[in-house]
């Protein structure tokens, strides 16, 4: 047996109990099997790709599509990365800042053409930027009604902004002074996207195609909603807390907050080249200054605040100690999917989790404490 199957063997098998403090997880015991969490959380399943030295140690796909037609998991298997998606539209921003298209600091209305953010108090003295918005500091509203419309209708990206019909969202709205604090906004990033067409004159898609999917080779990736034909076949289902199989939900205009699907491999292609462009070992998409920059703390967390994290990154969050640091960033989408990921681009190790269970985001974490303690992370 190779030392990665040991640790895959271990991992999935003796998983370690976690608590965070002021956080409703509880505290399970060592040695709980990883197939028995599936089926008490009630999560069909889970595609898991390990990194160790910079590389792929091994992978694990577990499980069905969904538990209408009990297909089996492959690595071609395509899961929705959620909220993991902010991390490619923080890339795919700064790669436009590092070709001087973008400024992290100037006004986002400057560059706005087809929609500006509204005006009020609290944008008199400070304003909406990309660093801002990248960072959850813009002063936006979450919001909390989500992004859904009404049935058998499409609405355009600027009809979400608005919050206008057939989009029944909430409208953009600056609710607090621009830098004051953090507050995390789905339709912060809708704002960049909106603001990456304009500038371009493409659409969201097509950039993310062309700037990140076509230089990793990320093949099995798609922001579009309805899927191609040539992927639906082979996408998960998201389920509920109870285990029902439900429509995805997924949206037809607003992408860059939460849309992309995509395999655990190609995701970890995406994890991969960050971690070599901090080193210096590639440039795909970035170079190794602005990948360093986008790893540098905007604003530090106190050690309860947002789910043990130390900080805010530019579109992604940090964990830090006096030994390590990595970077991640987790998602979860309604009805039913959940993704982490997760690189230390000094050390090598990472990793990608996704799932099609409302409750995968507790195995998410629990897996990822397992396979820090199993690889000596020195993580947390």
């Amino acid at each position: 047996m190779t030392d990665a199957e040991k640790h895959k063997e271990n991992i999935v098998n003796n998983l370690v109990g976690i608590k965070f403090e002021g956080r409703p997880i509880p505290l399970w015991d060592e040695k709980d099997k990883l197939t028995d969490k599936m089926k008490q959380f009630k999560v069909p399943g889970l595609s898991i790709v390990v990194i160790n030295d910079f590389q792929i140690d091994w992978t694990l796909h577990e499980g069905v599509q969904d538990l209408n037609s009990n297909k089996k998991l492959t690595p071609e298997t395509l899961f929705e990365a959620a909220s993991t998606t902010k991390a490619l539209t923080a890339v795919l921003a700064l790669h436009f800042v590092e070709n001087g298209i973008l400024d992290l600091d100037e006004e986002i209305n400057t560059k706005l053409k087809n929609w500006k953010i509204p005006e009020n108090e609290f944008t008199e003295k400070e304003k909406v930027t990309l660093r801002r918005l990248l960072t959850h500091m813009a002063g936006i509203n979450r919001p909390d009604s989500l992004f859904s419309y009404e049935e058998g209708k499409t609405p355009t990206l600027i009809q979400v902004l608005n919050g206008e019909s057939p989009a029944l969202n909430d409208p953009v709205k600056v609710e607090f002074i621009p830098g004051s604090k953090h507050q995390y906004s789905n339709i912060g990033y809708t704002i960049i996207q909106q603001l990456l067409e304009d500038v371009t004159g493409k659409s969201f898609h097509q950039l993310m195609k062309e700037v990140i999917f076509e230089p990793l080779e990320m093949n099995n990736s798609t922001l579009e909603f309805p899927l191609p034909d040539n992927f639906s076949q082979r996408a998960v289902l998201p389920h509920t807390a109870e285990g029902e199989a439900k429509d995805k939900g997924l949206h037809a205009s607003a992408l860059a907050h939460g849309n992309l699907s995509c395999t655990s491999i190609d995701l970890s292609k995406f994890l991969l080249e960050l971690m070599n462009t901090y080193n210096g070992k590639s440039e795909k998409i970035l170079s190794k200054n602005m990948v360093r920059k986008m790893f540098e703390s905007q604003r530090s967390f106190g050690p309860t605040e947002l789910m043990g994290f130390s900080d805010q990154a530019l579109g992604v969050f940090l964990m830090r100690n006096d030994k390590n640091s990595f970077f991640l960033h987790p998602g979860g989408n309604e009805p039913g999917a959940n993704c982490f990921l997760i690189g230390s681009p000094t050390t090598g190790h990472g990793a990608i989790l996704m799932s099609n269970g409302s409750m995968g985001e507790l195995i998410n974490m629990q897996l990822i404490y397992t396979i820090a303690k199993d690889y000596e992370w020195n993580f947390g």
